[in-house]
């Protein structure tokens, strides 16, 4: 109790202290003190325990209140010498505003980058900065922040262009030159230096302090008490449930309290959870740390004195402040820099900046938050301090690699993550190469930290343990910095960068020779590998690494002799790396077609092998640009060309080729997948730049410098097929009879690879250096490839495409001059076409083709051809011309070797039988002898002028085979194989070759004699064209006839098939039948000509029109509906819907007390009815449930997910169509009925019924009295009118199944639409199945206006169904509940219109929904008609309600909403004016009923007009309902949208046009109504309620309005904080489409209760806005969320698009999105049909993975 009192006491003595505290006295002390720090310190040990720390919560409001008086304050009057307000606005006045914007992210906050002008992809503008800049005319992108960064305008480096807004230009008189300290008087600026070096000091040693117990020299307090606090810290280890259910143990708090404690613990970093005495902190560490440490380390806890954390909090505050005060002035900003790097008298690191950076790792996150800040807003903003700090981190950059490789927070709370602000900065990142060596440091700082090596001292990833995989992530941010001092090239080059580049690039060399070789494969024999082995670690490495090869080779090619030292250097390396291989590799001599080569014994399959060369491809890359940057023909004198060995160079990656090969051939199968995954990433565009590409590229660049034939024996020799080639006799393709099957297809695959490199090494030009083009040619080619497979979107194309370091593709610039762009519709998304022209580059043998890209393109390809009837044949392309470094490679065409390879596949395929060639061995040997003829045309083109030619293809196609053999030569094995029946899919192709030569051959005929004349060569082209034709006829011709034999048996089978089936074909087609059609063709059969649904002349349905039959969807069986039948029912869905409400703040009202009878007009809650419209026997439907539930029970024994229905809730799906359904409709026949011709009028007809429920109620209060203790005195007894009798009890006409299924559908609504239990008894039964009547009537009305249709007439089948037997069964469903209950019901409807003194709480006029009072009235009457034998008929009943309600409905209009005073509108010709005097006459009846509730109108044509506005979607509705419940056909004008709609509604009605003569026709009658409507007690109060009245006609709801900018929500939602969690920010935020309130998802803090289950903000927001249907748009991921109860969920395509017409779900891409209107309406219509649900039932149906997300806590 003591301490509660002292605790009381405190704040008061506080206060008084606060009150005589002076911070000016204060300052002027100080300003005398002779020892300024001692003084404050004092100051600060006296106030600061007094204001922090006073009890368990580390921030109550008066800490905020009294630091900057008592703290603050005094500090600020010391520093300006003045009042602090005053003094520092002169400091702004002065302050030159800076250029710069310095706005620091915050997570989740728009960033907008330019594609075009960014120096860099980090290279960002905040949103204000953008808007205001030139940038967003450009191609921009934008991405949300994960905070920490800042706004990069008004930074020149930062830009090629436009490097400022509008904010921030920078004025003319240019004073940056100026040194900002020149205004400051000399006083200032020593006052200032002393604050600030004190206070910057404090704050590091409070927040480096590490005693828990004692506090630096001079802070010591005056009073020490004996409060400690017990504080758990932050790490990124232990989940947030382990965090929560160790606190619930250890300081036994409820879960509430400890999901706040672990919040605010991941927010923070730290956070108090108790707070009392030593040992009572003490007991709860050591629970905490016993809980925590079986897994993993233990949570970090530790006990604290309160003083120590008083200070630290002050600490905070006062960083926090510095950064505040120096947002005045530069000049201030300018000190605190000083301050901060100034050296201590330790010398080296010893300045208070490194301190903080050095001690970085020991401090919680709150800490290492405010200090990097600070950093941001001085350090880096003061362009001269930004060098000496970056020179301080460059120093120090080991150590703080170091220590974040221990530390367990994630990267962004560490200060390594400042490297991108200092190294991306050009001028400052070539500084710290050349002053600090940087790029060294960070390669070997990379290269110590993965210390795994093997014997030959390659990285070693085998096994890695989790903490060394942890290592390896955390070592990855290294690349990232590397990657950054290098993304800007230098433009020129001082010795000493050279120098220090070339030093950096040995490092890199040392790292790449260590993964020159790494994880080398063996092939498995015999048994299947054990173990996986590991190889992401590689690829990762090699991924990460990419970029980083990429732009070094850059930096050589920028200065030439960096290039030369760097190819010296590179060459060595390989050289080094090589001598380590060859040893114990035998020599071997390989002899060929009279050439021969020596070469070693190695066998890709028997030996190891690795994927992993850097080295040779870093080599090959530099050897590329010495061709590129012509190096290699100005200075060879400098360069060790004629050292280079080629066999060497070509040796590794010639085995990585093959063993490609063989992997494709099936050889290394029992490898794995491993295997499998390293092969697909080589080839994958993320790696395969630095790794395939380059292999060709050293592959072709060794083949430049060798003999072709050479170098063809060598690749035969590795792939291992050098024995089938090299015999004498190989083209009898050696007896193969003994030969294994599975080696004879493996040799086919590895002689069709073989052929496939060749092909590339010949073709590959698109290389700069390679071949002779630029590097958007190469761009062009890769994407006219993609689109030969097929039109791609935008995204595919990009994905298609390798990024360059800037995350560019270079496809913009070059798309358009190959493709056409193409919108798309409401679905699908925008697609490139390829333009016609381009198609004549497509070579099938692309090299980045997979195989299946291949087959794609092949056939997309040969389909246009066919389409636009050109020969299928695809030629090899003509390709650009070689460099003059790799200008020897075409002689591959025409050496000896590979003719002879050609010439031997030519001859194996002359025969037809045995599996020893293969169909695309033959096309690829086509190929390579159509690309020798091409090359040749080129050459003999390009060298008309000059006649050398050395190239001769022809020639040497035309040759026979040497003397012994005599083979035929190529030539004249193709004019054989042209005729072969067998090749008929190659004859195109040999034809073409075959036409291909004659041309040539007359080329060089012309170019040998005299001037070249046309005719000759065109007759000869002629001639072959003519064959060709003659040819292409007969093969059209027999393909037609074989066309034609096809179609007819297929139509005989067709015929079979219909026969057999006949009821199926029989049923479809009745469904397609609408079931409006067939009512219309028939004339009425009653007497009465005009179509009429309602009263005694309504239109009756004949004996044929009324029957129908159905079949039913699971038994396929035929049957009439009929009352006395097996039930045949419909597949329902109830749900609870506010689709249509006018408030969505109503309070959901108790389900057990509610009494639904009155429907509001708010329709704030209804219950809607769909269907799929299938039907089922109700015996075959509950028989398929029962399976359903039995499955499910099954299912939940063995798994426990939801699946898309929930069984417990009786859900199922549709048998047929799979559509959700949670009950089944009966299907009833009309009702007949007798038609008597006198009917009694409304007066009498009124006084009949009023007497009959004078009768029932009197019987009724009897019935209950009797039960009760004695009968009332006084009750008179009504006699009963004529032929009413009380006592009758009339037959249940239906059947029992059908008794069973009204029962069951009826129970469903009142379940679902109530929220309880279901239960037949209850009275509210039937008021809920009537209410769904009306009220699905009513969305359907609405819906149909919305979409601008046809009240009859455009209602889909289902639908049309559905609200058939939705009305029928209404009629219908009193006779399965209790007749009393209905009765009574009856006579409370009643009261409402007619008022009944002995009927209490009748509602008012104003709070009655007309058209659930007319359905529930038309419905409910037949109870007590039943009693009735007097010959009444329900047909004047019925529009005897009608009028009444009509009547009523008018009133509540006139009521409630006419407009203020109106403008003057024309007054309506005469056709109206009866309706207007009527209008007005009734308006002023009213008026005299109500007096002040209504203001005066005089013009009745506005009167009148509101009304009928006002009154139309209930005439429509009304229309539909005694349409669907009467069976009458619909008159033709409802059928379409026109201007008779009014008459003809009323006409249909039996009303009036003009409805005002409802009233006055019958007034007597009407005058007492209007009175007891006017004088009810709600009338006057609700029209004089601040509360908006609902006005007619009611407006339809539309989803929110969504800006038409994506940003501008982004933008929105980094705004809004979590409700919960004190201005945290959001990390989810996701808005309501419906109503749109912006929450918070998927995060701990805003989970709340629901039905005993916790659920997160949106679930619990569906709940209250859409009666447990939602559909959010997710800010941050640019996905639109369905969600329906708490189980079912799915995501949607937002309606955001981007220029390409693609959505970008995740907002990966960043391009601008923009808002589609129609994508948004097709949402709209999801919503305001019901179909939510059923979306969502589709779509988990389709998509597993939908069902295992936890939908609850989104």
């Amino acid at each position: 109790m003591a301490a509660a009192e002292n605790d009381r006491e405190a704040p008061s003595a506080l206060y008084n202290e606060f009150l005589n505290f002076s911070a000016k006295d204060t300052a002027a002390k100080w300003l005398l003190a002779s020892n300024l720090s001692k003084e404050v310190y004092q100051h600060l040990a006296c106030y600061v325990p007094k204001i922090y720390c006073l009890g368990p919560n580390l921030n109550p409001q008066n800490e905020d209140l009294l630091a900057p008086l008592l703290l603050q304050s005094p500090l600020e009057w010391y520093l300006c010498g003045e009042e602090p307000s005053v003094g520092l606005a002169k400091l702004e006045q002065n302050n030159q505003p800076s250029q710069l914007c310095g706005h620091v992210f915050k997570v989740g906050e728009p960033t907008y980058s330019c594609r075009e002008c960014a120096a860099d992809p980090t290279c960002v503008l905040c949103m204000q900065c953008f808007l205001g800049s030139v940038h967003k005319e450009h191609r921009y992108r934008m991405t949300t922040s994960g905070g920490g960064g800042f706004c990069d305008c008004g930074d020149t480096e930062a830009w090629k262009k436009g490097p400022y807004c509008q904010k921030h230009e920078p004025n003319n008189s240019d004073s940056s030159q100026k040194d900002p300290l020149a205004n400051m008087t000399e006083e200032m600026i020593a006052r200032t230096y002393n604050v600030f070096s004190i206070i910057l000091k404090y704050a590091v040693d409070m927040l480096t302090w590490d005693k828990e117990d004692e506090l630096p020299e001079g802070l010591e307090p005056p009073l020490r008490g004996d409060a400690y606090y017990c504080m758990l810290f932050n790490d990124e280890v232990h989940t947030y449930e382990q965090v929560i259910y160790t606190l619930q143990k250890a300081v036994n708090c409820t879960q509430k309290e400890a999901v706040s404690f672990a919040t605010t613990v991941d927010r923070d970093g730290r956070k108090s959870v108790r707070f009392g005495d030593f040992q009572f902190c003490e007991q709860a560490k050591s629970v905490i740390v016993r809980n925590t440490s079986r897994q993993t380390k233990p949570l970090r806890v530790e006990v604290m004195h309160s003083s120590v954390v008083a200070h630290q909090c002050f600490a905070l505050k006062a960083l926090t402040w510095l950064g505040q005060i120096i947002r005045y002035s530069d000049a201030l900003r300018r000190i605190l820099c000083q301050v901060g790097l100034q050296r201590g008298p330790e010398g080296e690191n010893s300045s208070l900046v490194d301190t903080l950076m050095l001690c970085d790792s020991k401090m919680w996150k709150g800490a290492r938050n405010v200090y990097h800040q600070l950093f941001m807003s001085s350090l880096l903003m003061d362009s001269k301090y930004k060098k000496l700090f970056a020179i301080q981190f460059a120093k120090n950059y080991q150590r703080l690699q170091t220590d974040f490789m221990e530390d367990d927070h994630e990267r962004v709370v560490s200060v390594t993550s400042l490297s991108v602000q200092l190294f991306t900065a050009p001028t400052v990142a070539r500084m710290l190469i050349t002053e600090e060596n940087l790029m060294t440091t960070i390669i070997r700082t990379f290269v110590d930290h993965l210390r795994h090596r093997d014997l030959q001292g390659c990285f070693q990833f085998e096994r890695y343990t989790a903490q060394q995989a942890f290592k390896f992530r955390r070592v990855q941010s290294l690349i990232g910095d590397l990657k950054y001092v290098l993304i800007s090239r230098p433009t020129e080059w001082t010795d000493q960068l050279r120098e220090k580049y070339l030093e950096g690039f040995d490092a890199f060399l040392e790292l790449l020779k260590c993964m020159q070789g790494m994880d080398p494969v063996v092939r498995q024999v015999g048994q299947h590998i054990e173990m996986e082995p590991e190889w992401e670690a590689a690829f990762t490495l090699q991924m990460k690494l990419t970029h980083i090869i990429s732009m070094m080779q850059e930096w050589c090619a920028s200065d030439e002799k960096v290039l030369i030292e760097a190819y010296k250097k590179c060459l060595s390396a390989l050289t080094h790396c090589h001598s380590g291989f060859t040893d114990g590799e035998q020599p071997i001599t390989l002899y060929m077609c009279g050439h021969s080569v020596d070469t070693i014994r190695y066998c890709v399959s028997q030996e190891k092998v690795s994927i992993h060369l850097p080295v040779s491809r870093l080599l090959a890359g530099l050897h590329a640009l010495l061709s590129t940057t012509e190096v290699a023909y100005r200075f060879p004198e400098q360069l060790p060309l004629s050292e280079l060995s080629p066999p060497m160079l070509i040796e590794h990656p010639l085995r990585c080729l093959v063993l490609c090969a063989q992997v494709h051939a099936g050889m290394w199968r029992r490898n794995g997948f491993s295997l499998v995954n390293q092969i697909y990433y080589y080839h994958n565009v993320k790696c395969r730049v630095e790794m395939f590409d380059k292999d060709l590229i050293m592959l072709q660049a060794g083949a430049s410098m060798m003999d072709p034939n050479h170098f063809l024996m060598i690749v035969l020799s590795r792939f291992e097929l050098y024995h089938i080639f090299s015999s004498a006799d190989c083209r009898k393709r050696y007896s193969r009879e003994n030969a294994h099957k599975d080696v004879v297809q493996q040799n086919n695959t590895l002689i069709e690879e073989m052929l496939h490199l060749v092909i590339m090494i010949v073709g590959e030009r698109y290389t700069a250096g390679v071949g002779q083009v630029e590097n958007s040619d190469e761009t062009r080619r890769e994407i006219v490839h993609q689109l030969c497979i097929r039109p791609m979107a935008h995204s595919e194309l990009v994905k298609a495409l390798p990024e360059n370091e800037n995350k560019e593709t270079g496809m913009e610039r070059v798309i358009d001059s190959v493709a056409l762009f193409k919108k798309p519709g409401v679905t699908g998304r925008g697609l490139y076409k390829l333009r016609p022209e381009c198609a004549k580059m497509f070579n099938l043998y692309f090299h980045h083709y997979s195989r299946a890209d291949q087959s794609k393109a092949e056939e997309a390809q040969r389909k246009i051809k066919r389409q636009n009837g050109e020969d299928s044949v695809l030629p090899p392309p003509v390709l650009p011309r070689f460099c003059p470094l790799f200008a020897s490679l075409v002689n591959i065409l025409q050496c000896d070797v590979l003719l002879g390879i050609l010439g031997a596949v030519l001859q194996w395929a002359m025969e037809h039988s045995g599996g020893h060639w293969s169909e695309s061995m033959l096309q690829r040997v086509l190929h390579l002898i159509g690309m020798g003829l091409v090359e040749e045309q080129q050459h003999l083109i390009s060298s008309a002028d000059d006649n050398d030619t050395n190239f001769n293809f022809t020639l040497k196609i035309s040759r026979p085979g040497e003397a012994p053999a005599n083979t035929p030569s190529i030539l004249a094995l193709l004019e054989t194989l042209q005729n072969a029946p067998h090749l008929e899919v190659h004859k195109d192709m040999i034809r073409w070759i075959l036409k291909t030569v004659a041309n040539i051959k007359t080329m060089r005929e012309y170019t040998a004699s005299a001037p070249p004349s046309d005719s000759s060569g065109h007759s000869q082209e002629e001639t072959v064209r003519d064959k060709d034709k003659a040819e292409r006829k007969r093969k059209a011709e027999m393909a037609r006839l074989r066309r034609e034999k096809i179609m007819a048996q297929m139509s005989e089978m067709q015929r079979h098939f219909i026969n057999e089936n006949k009821e199926l074909f029989q049923q479809s087609l009745e469904e397609l039948d609408p079931s409006t059609s067939s009512t219309l063709e028939h004339s009425p059969s009653s007497c009465d000509s005009a179509l009429v649904c309602v009263g005694p002349h309504r239109w009756h349905a004949g004996s044929s029109e009324r029957r129908q039959m159905v079949t039913c969807i699971l038994c396929q069986e035929e049957q009439e509906i009929r009352t006395d039948g097996k039930a045949m029912v419909l597949a329902a869905f109830v749900q609870r819907s506010t689709v249509m409400s006018k408030n969505r703040k109503r309070p959901p009202h108790n389900p057990d007390k509610y009494d639904p009878l009155f429907m509001h007009p708010d329709l704030s809650f209804g219950t809607h009815t769909g269907s799929c419209g299938h039907i089922m026997h109700s015996h075959c439907w509950q028989r398929y449930f029962e399976a359903v539930q039995a499955k499910e029970q099954r299912r939940q024994q063995r798994l426990r997910v939801h699946t898309s229905y929930d069984v417990e809730n009786g859900e199922f799906l549709c048998p047929l169509c799979e559509c959700l359904s949670n009950t089944v409709i009966p299907l009833l026949p009309l009702t007949k009925t007798s038609c008597s011709s006198e009917q009694p009028d409304l007066s009498q007809w009124l006084s009949i019924t009023s007497q009959q429920m004078k009768t029932l109620l009197s019987a009724h209060r009897k019935a209950a009295d009797a039960e009760g203790v004695d009968a009332m005195d006084g009750v008179n007894d009504c006699p009963p009118p004529d032929g009413f009798k009380l006592d009758y009890t009339p037959k249940n006409p239906y059947s029992s199944t059908i008794k069973e299924m009204l029962t069951t559908f009826g129970t469903a609504t009142y379940k679902v639409g109530l929220k309880v239990h279901p239960n037949e008894q209850d009275p509210r039964v039937p008021i809920m199945c009537w209410g769904s009547c009306a009220y699905t009537i009513q969305c359907i009305e609405r819906l149909l206006v919305d979409e601008e249709k046809p009240l009859f007439g455009s209602l889909p089948c289902r639908q049309d169904d559905c609200l058939s037997s939705l009305t029928r069964f209404g009629s219908a469903c009193w006779t399965v509940s209790s007749h009393t209950t209905v009765q009574n019901h009856f006579i409370r409807l009643l009261a409402a219109l007619v008022p009944d003194p002995r009927v209490e709480n009748t509602p008012c006029v104003l709070d009655i929904d007309m058209f659930h009072l007319l359905v529930s009235l038309v419905l409910s009457h037949p109870a007590i008609l039943c009693l009735d034998s007097s010959g009444l008929s329900a047909d004047a009943a019925q529009l005897h309600f009608l009028h009444l309600v009509t009547v009523a409905h008018i009133v509540q209009i006139l009521l409630t909403s006419v407009p203020e005073e109106m403008r003057m509108e024309q007054e309506g010709g005469g056709a109206e004016r009866e309706e207007e005097e009527n209008v007005c006459m009734l308006y002023n009846t009213l008026r005299t009923h109500l007096g002040s509730g209504l203001h005066e109108v005089s013009s009745g044509w506005h009167l009148w007009r509101c009304v009928k506005v006002g009154i139309l979607p209930y005439l429509r509705a009304a229309a539909l309902f005694f349409h669907y419940l009467n069976g009458a056909p619909a008159p033709p004008e409802l059928h379409t949208l026109g201007a008779g709609e009014w008459e003809a509604l009323c006409g249909y009605l039996c009303l009036p046009s003009n409805l005002l003569q409802l009233y006055y026709n019958n007034r007597e009658l009407m005058e007492p109504l209007l009175h007891g409507w006017c004088s009810h007690p709600g009338v006057l109060p609700g029209l004089q309620s601040s509360v908006a009245l609902i006005r007619f006609p009611r407006e339809s709801n539309h989803l929110i309005e969504l800006p038409g900018d994506y940003s501008a929500l982004i933008n929105q939602a980094s705004s809004f904080t979590c409700p919960k969690s004190g201005g945290d920010k959001s990390r989810a935020p996701t808005l309501c489409l419906v109503c749109g309130a912006m929450l918070c998802s998927q995060s701990y803090c805003c989970q709340t209760e629901l039905e005993g289950e916790d659920v997160g903000a949106c679930t619990a927001h569906t709940f209250a806005c859409g009666a447990g249907v939602g559909i959010f748009l997710r800010v941050r991921e640019s996905q639109v969320l369905f969600l329906a109860g708490k189980t079912k969920g799915c995501f949607y395509a937002p309606p955001y698009l981007d220029d390409y017409g693609e959505t970008d779900q995740g907002l990966r891409r960043g391009n601008p999105l923009h808002l589609c209107q129609e994508r948004y309406r097709k949402v709209q219509k999801l919503w305001r049909q019901h179909s939510i649900t059923e979306e969502i039932g589709h779509a988990q149906e389709a998509n597993q993975t939908l069902v295992g997300i936890d939908w609850q806590h989104l």
